[in-house]
């Protein structure tokens, strides 16, 4: 074999492989990814057109399924979860919505976790629904519930660990057990560790889905999503992602692929800084609970211990007070972005229970432990101590 047909990103390490896999290079020799703005692709002759659309070819035909940028993306992303393909969708509610109108029908059920971000919720409890596919909620730690709620028409698990926003950690090669057994699809949403901390599918799950727009980007410039997992089931997707559309642009994948260059880099920054601000909190007299599995005392801590390398940026506490204390909290702040994103360098805020889960009953709410007095924060990049500083501000507004 020669050196040119050696596959040096065999046994690479994740940092290695976030800088380098998938990467192609034009004749052109550019070190740097390309972006490939075209939405068409010429053909040599009428019969190689025919062979590209038959699927004979694989080469490009079209930007809404097939581009270059978009395709170093996808294999990149495949390499860091371990996968054999990915798809890249326009956003992370499409890369669930994506998955779902690949991989059910009409009479399918589903078994999903409470403690999931707010829009996936209303995604399988209000739309999903239209089109014949029943879901039942269950509390995402307890295993016996998930056993429970199957039926002999359950295709699909859904969950995310840690979850959004009360960060419950659940126990995925249990209930990856649970799913074998029921000939069930385990879906993961890894939005919160990315590979860098956790990598799902070595714990059994079969895909991985990802809001792009979080922690794989880093900067919060751009949004898309993304599937992971086996070549055959992801190219269900891909089938439907041809045929409906809501596809990731060139230009966001080029900013994908350079945010995944210092994943692991800045995953271990967000860890480490949401550590010492949730330690600070639990300390704090007018905090009632904080919600972040590196604390020791948290109910999931050993667990994610096992099956993270760390425990990730974002955390939820709830102030002593109403809804009006928690909004007095949030407003007193001042380095801390009051926005609904996550991911970001910059340290962002939100009061769930009138943002992210706003759309949700009250009693979908009092279900998923979103209450007047939460708040999550998303740990930037800033200088721990003048976050903590900016806590003691709202702390003094309550």
């Amino acid at each position: 074999m020669s050196k040119q047909d050696q596959n040096p990103f065999e046994n690479a390490g994740l940092d290695t492989l976030a800088v380098r896999a998938g990467q192609i290079r034009t004749p052109e020799g550019e070190h740097s990814e390309p972006i490939f703005t075209t939405s068409s692709y010429v053909f040599d002759s009428a019969e190689a057109a025919a062979a590209r659309f038959s699927g004979e070819d694989p080469g490009n035909v079209y930007s809404r399924y097939t581009n270059p940028t978009v395709r170093m993306f996808q294999d990149r992303i495949a390499a860091l979860e371990g996968g054999e393909a990915a798809v890249a969708t326009s956003s992370g509610m499409a890369a669930i919505l994506s998955t779902c109108m690949a991989l059910l029908e009409a009479g399918d059920h589903v078994v999903c976790s409470r403690s999931v971000f707010g829009t996936t919720t209303a995604l399988f409890n209000r739309y999903l629904k239209k089109f014949g596919v029943t879901v039942t909620f269950v509390t995402p730690t307890i295993l016996d519930e998930w056993q429970q709620a199957i039926t002999p028409d359950t295709k699909m698990l859904f969950l995310e660990t840690p979850s959004n926003p009360l960060c419950d950690v659940v126990d995925l090669q249990g209930l990856s057990a649970i799913a074998k057994a029921n000939k069930c699809l385990l879906v993961v949403d890894n939005c919160f560790c990315t590979p860098a901390l956790q990598k799902p599918l070595e714990l059994g799950a079969d895909l991985v889905v990802h809001s792009a727009t979080k922690y794989l980007d880093g900067q919060g410039r751009c949004v898309g999503g993304v599937v992971v997992g086996d070549a055959c089931i992801i190219e269900d997707i891909v089938i439907f992602l041809r045929t409906a559309g809501p596809t990731m642009s060139p230009f966001n994948a080029w900013v994908f692929l350079k945010g995944l260059e210092t994943l692991r880099l800045r995953m271990d920054a967000h860890s480490a800084n949401a550590l010492k601000l949730a330690r600070w909190l639990d300390a704090q007299p007018h905090i009632e609970k904080v919600f972040y599995a590196g604390l020791e005392a948290h109910p999931g801590h050993e667990l994610a211990k096992q099956q993270q390398r760390g425990f990730g940026g974002v955390l939820s506490f709830r102030v002593q007070g109403d809804k009006a204390a928690a909004w007095r909290f949030i407003d007193a702040t001042q380095i801390m972005s009051l926005t609904a994103n996550l991911g970001d360098a910059k340290t962002t805020i939100v009061h769930p229970g009138t943002t992210t889960h706003g759309r949700l009953s009250e009693e979908e709410k009092a279900q998923a432990g979103i209450t007047d007095n939460l708040i999550r924060i998303a740990v930037g990049l800033e200088d721990a101590d003048d976050l903590i500083a900016d806590l003691q501000r709202g702390i003094d507004a309550l």
